[in-house]
């Protein structure tokens, strides 16, 4: 099991950090009390692999003191469990303006104590953390895409590293899928409903594909459409997206829409991305 303790300054991004890690398929736990450390990963370990990777969220918020997480680190250790510890850190003036901009109030501000003066009291308690830290990622100047992509590299498996994308096939008269990222309607092509022996069936079949795609217009539109997302998806993915919906559409979604998402759906797979192909309305009337 991996166990990751996260731990770093407040208002340098550890809440972000973990909501990252989720995405890499870490079970996070904000603000667990230390003393507890050692029952959870007992627990996490007789689920048999479901809680295969956690990672949990220690600050000065934890009132029990650093003395007593290094007690319970140590456990971990004397039960055979290994872990990592990762600290958040970042620059007192990124700190500062942080907290101004959100009018949050730092942890360790109390009365008579400045803003700036709270942050470099805070840095004094976490330096025995920082010093035991097995990583260390300072999040000034950090966009949410570049941390993103240090976290993936740290922690990320290949699979993880690829861009997740979604083709999803659907009928304008059903309406607009509100989770699309690209939409591209496809109404121009030749309409097999009105053809009669290809009505009543689907762009998964043969025929219907053979017919969308005999004039020439539907493989032009593709020929330009995957060279436009050749240019895009690196793109996407070097600014931190994991996930993308592609949502193509034809009138009722069963014919011209399916048969164009099937071969674009294909064309990405060979080109090494993760791909789910859709069709939300195949089967409506």
């Amino acid at each position: 099991m991996e166990i990751l303790i996260i731990s770093g300054l407040s208002g340098a991004g550890k809440s972000r950090v973990a909501a990252v890690l989720e995405d890499l398929n870490f079970y996070c736990v904000d603000n667990m009390p230390v003393t507890l450390i050692p029952k959870f990963a007992e627990l996490c370990a007789v689920t048999r692999g479901r809680y295969e990777r956690v990672a949990l969220v220690t600050d000065v918020r934890n009132r029990e003191g650093f003395g007593e997480l290094f007690k319970a680190l140590d456990t971990l250790i004397a039960n055979g469990f290994e872990y990592k510890i990762l600290y958040v850190d970042a620059s007192v003036d990124t700190i500062v303006k942080r907290y101004k901009e959100t009018r949050r109030r730092h942890p360790l501000d109390t009365d008579g104590i400045s803003l700036e003066q709270a942050v470099n009291k805070e840095i004094k308690i976490l330096e025995p953390v920082r010093n035991r830290a097995d990583y260390t990622i300072d999040t000034t100047g950090l966009t949410l895409g570049r941390l993103q992509r240090k976290l993936q590299g740290m922690f990320g498996t290949v699979e993880e590293d690829k861009l997740h994308i979604t083709v999803m096939s659907f009928g304008y008269k059903y309406g607009l899928p509100i989770e699309g990222d690209i939409v591209f309607d496809v109404r121009f092509l030749p309409n097999p409903f009105y053809v009669a022996e290809l009505s009543q069936k689907s762009g998964l079949d043969e025929d219907v594909a053979k017919y969308v795609f005999s004039n020439g217009q539907a493989k032009e539109f593709l020929d330009k459409f995957e060279s436009l997302l050749e240019y895009l998806l690196p793109n996407y993915k070097e600014e931190g997206k994991l996930s993308l919906t592609i949502c193509i559409g034809c009138t009722g979604g069963r014919h011209r829409s399916v048969a164009i998402s099937e071969v674009l759906s294909k064309h990405l797979m060979r080109n090494g991305y993760w791909v789910e192909s859709i069709h939300r309305d195949i089967n409506k009337v």
